[in-house]
């Protein structure tokens, strides 16, 4: 399978989910797995919805601009780098964003 191809389809459904209801991300997490956010370190699946829940806007739309992966392990993973902007529901202006996913 196609590193590229498959990092992409998993941006997409990614940001897609985000986007339309975060609280149904937990799936794509494990529970060792970490997320950083500005200097706080959630672990674990449930723990990192909480936060993503917790994000002070209610409705967002991503539109992603780069999406750049390279082998990650033994074990056949990707180290995925995303970005692009993020619009919140009645702001004028888009927020730049860039995230860095394991995708295993």
């Amino acid at each position: 399978m196609d590193p590229e191809a498959v990092s992409k389809a998993f941006v997409e459904h990614y940001y897609t989910t985000f986007d339309a209801n975060r609280g149904s991300l937990g799936s794509l997490y494990q529970e060792g797995s970490m997320l950083t956010f500005e200097g706080q370190q959630i672990q674990g699946s449930q723990n990192i919805v909480a936060k993503l829940n917790s994000l002070p806007f209610q409705q967002c739309k991503h539109t992603i601009t780069t999406v750049d992966c390279q082998p990650s392990g033994p074990a056949g993973g990707m180290l995925v780098f995303v970005s692009g902007s993020l619009q919140l529901a009645g702001e004028q202006h888009a927020l730049k964003f860039s995230q860095i996913l394991t995708v295993p």
